[in-house]
C-alpha cells in the first residue's frame, strides 16, 4: 500500500521531490504546504492535490498523512529544518529531512534524540550513494574484493573558475563563511562513510581563491580535509565550490582501496572501476586495465527517485528504526565532521576529534 506524503517547502527542490513521487508506486501525495501561498497553489494545482500554509493545518486536516517530507531551506540551505521537523515528530510523524539535517549542530543533536524518543522514522536525503555505481561498488566491499582499507580518496565540486564566478547575492549565501561547508559536506561526508565507516580524527586546510577577496564574498569555498577512520584506515576530501575547472574524474569522484583491491566511481552517477591486488603486479608502466561498469547514466536527478524509493521501501516494511537506510543518525554524524572542520579551519588546521554520536540502543520490538 502506498505511503501518505505530505510535503512542506515548495521552492525548487520540493517541486523536484513531488515529480518523483508522481512516478513512485510506494507514494501517495496527498497534500503541499508552504508559508508563500503562491508556491504552494502552484504544486497542488499541478499535482491535484491539497494546499495548505502551515504545517499545523496540514497535519490536523490530513491526518492519514505519515510521512512528512520537509525540503524547506534557509541560511546554508538548513535554517528551516529543524523547527517543522521538530513539530511533524511532535505529531507522531514519520519525517524525512532535505540535507543537512539542520543548519545548527545542537539542534541536529536534538531532532535525533527526539525521533528515538518518539520512536518515528527519521531519514535525510543522503541521495549520492543511491546510485548503481555505489551498489556496484558496495558489492566489492561486502564481498571481500577490496579487504581491509587502506586509503580512500574523494573530490567532489563544482566546475568553475575565475571566469566563471560571481557574487552570491541570496541572503541564504551571501555573508555566511561556512555555507559551502554546511551546504555541500554532508554529501561527500555521506559517501566516505558509507563505504569507509565512522570517522574518529579530521584536520582541515581551508580557504577562498584571490578573486572572491577581491569581490569580498566570505566563503571559505576551497576545503582540504584529511581524515582516519575508526578501522585504522585514512582519507582525504579536496572539495571546492567553482573555484576551478573539473579534473580527473569529473564533478565527483570516490576511489577506496584496500588490501585486496581498489575501485573509483567516476562522476558519481557513471561508472565504477575495480582493480584487483594480485600477486606479482607488474611494473608501473605495465598496470593491468581495470574492470569497468559503466552505467550510461548522466542524469544525477535520478538519485532522488532512488532515495525516495529507498526510504518509503524502508517505511512501508517497518525495518528497524536504526536500519533505516540514510536515517537521522547517519546525517548527524556526517554533520559532525562538518563542524569538526570549521573547528579545525578556526584553529589554524588543528587536529580535531568529532563529537562522538549517540550510542545505539537496538529497537526493541525487533531484537531478542
Amino acid at each position: 500500500m502506498a505511503v501518505k506524503i505530505g510535503l512542506v517547502g515548495l521552492n525548487g527542490i520540493g517541486n523536484l521531490h513531488a515529480a518523483c513521487y508522481q512516478e513512485e508506486e510506494l507514494a501517495d501525495l496527498v497534500a503541499v504546504c508552504d508559508v508563500v501561498k503562491e508556491r504552494a497553489d502552484a504544486t497542488a494545482e499541478k499535482y491535484g492535490v491539497k494546499a495548505y500554509y502551515s504545517l499545523k493545518d496540514m497535519i490536523e486536516n490530513e491526518p492519514d498523512i505519515e510521512v512528512v517530507d520537509i525540503t524547506t531551506g534557509g541560511i546554508d540551505n538548513g535554517s528551516w529544518h529543524f523547527e517543522p521537523a521538530m513539530e511533524a515528530i511532535g505529531y507522531g510523524k514519520h519525517v524525512l529531512v532535505e540535507k543537512p539535517l539542520c543548519h545548527d549542530i545542537r539542534e541536529a543533536r536534538e531532532l535525533v534524540a527526539f525521533a528515538e524518543k518518539q520512536r518515528v522514522y527519521l531519514g535525510c536525503n543522503l541521495n549520492h550513494f543511491f546510485t548503481e555505481p555505489a551498489e556496484k561498488a558496495k558489492q566489492y566491499v561486502d564481498n571481500g574484493d577490496i579487504g581491509e582499507l587502506v586509503y580512500c580518496m574523494a573530490k567532489m565540486g563544482f566546475n568553475g573558475g575565475v571566469d566563471n564566478y560571481g557574487l552570491a547575492g541570496s541572503p541564504k549565501v551571501k555573508g555566511h563563511p561556512y555555507f559551502h561547508m554546511k551546504a555541500f559536506l554532508t554529501h561527500p561526508f555521506s559517501v566516505i562513510r558509507h563505504f569507509c565507516g565512522d570517522i574518529t580524527h579530521i584536520q582541515t586546510f581551508s580557504d577562498r581563491p584571490g578573486f572572491r577577496r577581491s569581490a569580498g564574498d566570505v566563503m571559505v569555498s576551497i576545503n582540504s580535509i584529511h581524515m582516519k577512520f575508526a578501522n585504522g584506515g585514512v582519507g582525504y576530501l579536496l572539495s571546492q565550490r567553482g573555484d576551478a575547472a573539473y579534473g580527473l574524474g569529473g564533478w565527483w569522484s570516490l576511489e577506496m582501496a584496500g588490501s585486496k583491491g581498489t575501485f573509483c566511481i567516476e562522476n558519481c552517477v557513471e561508472k565504477v572501476s575495480y582493480w584487483k591486488a594480485e600477486k606479482g603486479i607488474p611494473a608501473i608502466s605495465q598496470q593491468p586495465e581495470p574492470v569497468v561498469t559503466d552505467f550510461g547514466t548522466t542524469d544525477f536527478n535520478r538519485t532522488f527517485n532512488n532515495r525516495l524509493h529507498a526510504f518509503l521501501e524502508d517505511v512501508s516494511n517497518r525495518v528497524p528504526l536504526d536500519q533505516l537506510r540514510a536515517n537521522g543518525r547517519d546525517a548527524l554524524a556526517v554533520l559532525e565532521y562538518t563542524f569538526a572542520v570549521i573547528e579545525s579551519y578556526e584553529s589554524g588546521g588543528e587536529l580535531v576529534r568529532p563529537h562522538p554520536l549517540p550510542p545505539l540502543h537496538g529497537d526493541p520490538l525487533f531484537m531478542k
